[in-house]
C-alpha cells in the first residue's frame, strides 16, 4: 500500500514539474525579400505567442526593410495586412525584434529610422540566446 502511495506521490509531483517548466523560447531570423515568406514567419510567430512562447526575431539584408518607418510591404491576402502591420502586432504583444548590426550601417540608415520597438542587435546577446539550451530556431 506504501507502495501506491509512493508511487501516486511521485507522479502527481512530476506532473507539476512538467506544467511548471519555462516556456518555449523561439528566434525567428527572417532575411528573405519575399513578402509572403516574411507574412509566413510573422504568422507562425504569431501562432507561437497566441500558445504563449517567447518569441525574438532577427531582421537581416532586405528583410531588415519592415524595421524601417520608410517602408511599406504589400498588403497579403486573405486578411489585407502586411508583414509590418503583423510585426507591430507581435512587438506590442512582448515579442523581441532586432535588425542585424550590419543592417543600418549597410542601408546608410540610423537607429532613428527605425519603427518604435526595434532595436538594433548585438552579436554577443543574440549569440547567447540562440545557444542556450531548448531555444527553437527558424529561418525564412
Amino acid at each position: 500500500m506504501k507502495t501506491k502511495s509512493l508511487f501516486y506521490s511521485a507522479l502527481i509531483a512530476s506532473s507539476f514539474c512538467f506544467s511548471a517548466q519555462a516556456q518555449t523560447e523561439t528566434f525567428f531570423n527572417i532575411t528573405n525579400a519575399d513578402n509572403q515568406a516574411q507574412g509566413m514567419a510573422m504568422v507562425l510567430a504569431t501562432q507561437m505567442v497566441e500558445q504563449k512562447a517567447s518569441v525574438r526575431i532577427l531582421l537581416c539584408g532586405p528583410a531588415g526593410q519592415l524595421a524601417l518607418k520608410s517602408y511599406e510591404p504589400a498588403t497579403l491576402k486573405p486578411k489585407n495586412v502586411t508583414p509590418k502591420q503583423m510585426m507591430s502586432v507581435l512587438i506590442k504583444a512582448g515579442a523581441t525584434v532586432e535588425v542585424c548590426a550590419l543592417f543600418l550601417p549597410n542601408a546608410d540608415k540610423t537607429p532613428a529610422d527605425l519603427i518604435e520597438g526595434v532595436s538594433v542587435a548585438k552579436p554577443p546577446e543574440v549569440a547567447a540566446f540562440m545557444t542556450k539550451s531548448g531555444v527553437k530556431a527558424f529561418g525564412f
